[in-house]
């Protein structure tokens, strides 16, 4: 079977989007399936036409959205060039390599693209939403809930939704959200975030001499590890540590990565009283990132409560309880699916620095806790968040689209 998927970006470049499409297509291609993707013109990595990145295949579309002057600019324009431009490479590299289902990822722009390549070339659709890109603009502050953009984003993702052959979705909350608006449950599987317990699954020992260079001393490690934005409640968890210091004095906290926030949040530091026990490292390699996982105790998730993050289950958390890591994150829909409190990690309220410095100090006191905690996380991403296994509920979706009849004449027609 072969499966083109239709994507944003993809590897050589890296972030949240592009490690879950690399999990997919890992795994999928140790099923023995044929993949390759497909990006649109906001994949802005240079490089060749075709490109190997980490073992994988992609293909990029060429040319840019421009336009003529004076049009080029107006609302919408550049992004149906986008939509055809990305429509018509699909079809060229489908009368190349014949794929069996195209496999689109959100934003709905690819969801588009590969509709109407799918219906050019006769060959069945998945969509599969990671975020409805509406609730992810306000939550990076490029949008604003109930605009005019907004509505008409969340108008063409239902027109996607109504005509792919199949749906699918990270979470139960998205899932939820599109029952709501009318469309059938049956249309509708769901493929939660993962882990590559590959990858995530071996954790690594403390690096004494790392910490001594990050200044973080012997006590405590509070981390986050993750991009900068305002729904990240980083802000909140920056007003939690004055407060955790009163309770704990040694400890401190990492935060590793950037983003639109990074610089409103070093100001907040740098006023702050607790500014001595706060450590920035900037972004770091992709391949780095286990030993900043292993510099901390407990990981902190301090997302603010909106439409974003009660629908939409984030990654970190996983890759967290997968290093073996104590996860402390806010009470929002999103975290709720992944985590049970008490259990696999603790649940604090949104929005609230005395809550989230309650939380990380309750933890701190019972220590003796962690072990059976750090057990049940782990039992919990095997069992329900492993890429091995998770990825094998894409199969009755794809067969469900290619009857023995169709199969057919498209491994003839290839």
């Amino acid at each position: 079977m072969r499966i083109l998927h239709v994507l944003d970006h993809s590897l050589p470049m890296h972030s949240g989007y592009t490690f879950r499409t690399r999990a997919i297509l890992k795994a999928q291609e140790a099923l023995g399936w044929e993949v390759r993707g497909i990006t649109g013109l906001r994949h802005t990595a240079t490089g060749p036409e075709v490109e190997q990145a980490e073992g994988l295949t992609f293909h990029r579309t060429c040319g840019e959205a421009g336009g003529p002057p004076g049009i080029r600019e107006w609302a919408g324009i550049r992004e149906w060039r986008e939509v055809a431009a990305l429509t018509e490479a699909i079809c060229a590299l489908a009368a190349q390599w014949r794929p069996d289902v195209l496999h689109a990822h959100s934003p709905a722009l690819c969801g588009l693209a590969a509709v109407r390549a799918g219906k050019r070339l006769g060959i069945p659709v998945v969509y599969e939403i990671r975020a409805f890109w509406e609730d992810a603009a306000v939550g990076n502050g490029t949008g604003q809930e109930g605009s005019l953009k907004y509505r008409l984003t969340r108008a063409l993702e239902d027109h996607v939704v109504a005509r792919a052959d199949r749906v699918v979705t990270i979470c139960q909350g998205l899932r939820a959200d599109l029952v709501a608006r009318g469309v059938a449950a049956e249309k509708l599987t769901i493929m939660p975030n993962g882990v590559d317990l590959g990858l995530f699954g071996q954790p690594i020992a403390r690096d004494p001499v790392l910490a001594d260079e990050l200044g973080l001393g012997s006590g405590p490690v509070i981390g986050f590890i993750g991009s900068f934005y305002d729904y990240e409640g980083l802000d909140d968890l920056v007003a939690a540590m004055p407060m955790l210091l009163e309770r704990h004095a040694d400890a401190r906290l990492l935060l590793v990565g950037g983003g639109p926030m990074e610089q409103a949040i070093r100001a907040q530091v740098e006023a702050s009283p607790a500014a001595h026990a706060i450590c920035f490292t900037g972004r770091v390699p992709h391949g780095e990132v286990e030993r900043f996982y292993a510099l901390a105790d407990i990981m902190a998730y301090p997302r603010k409560a909106s439409r974003l993050t009660d629908l939409v289950t984030p990654l970190k958390p996983l890759e967290a309880m997968a290093q073996g890591k104590i996860v402390a994150a806010s009470d929002v829909g999103g975290h709720r699916e992944l985590m049970t409190d008490g259990v696999t990690g603790t649940l604090f309220t949104p929005d609230d620095p005395a809550a989230c410095t309650a939380a990380l100090a309750d933890l701190l006191d019972r220590r003796q806790d962690w072990p059976a905690i750090r057990a049940a996380a782990r039992e919990h991403v095997v069992n329900s968040h492993d890429w091995a296994s998770n990825v094998q509920r894409y199969q009755p979706v794809y067969q469900s689209l290619l009857g023995p009849s169709l199969h057919g004449r498209i491994r003839a027609a290839a």
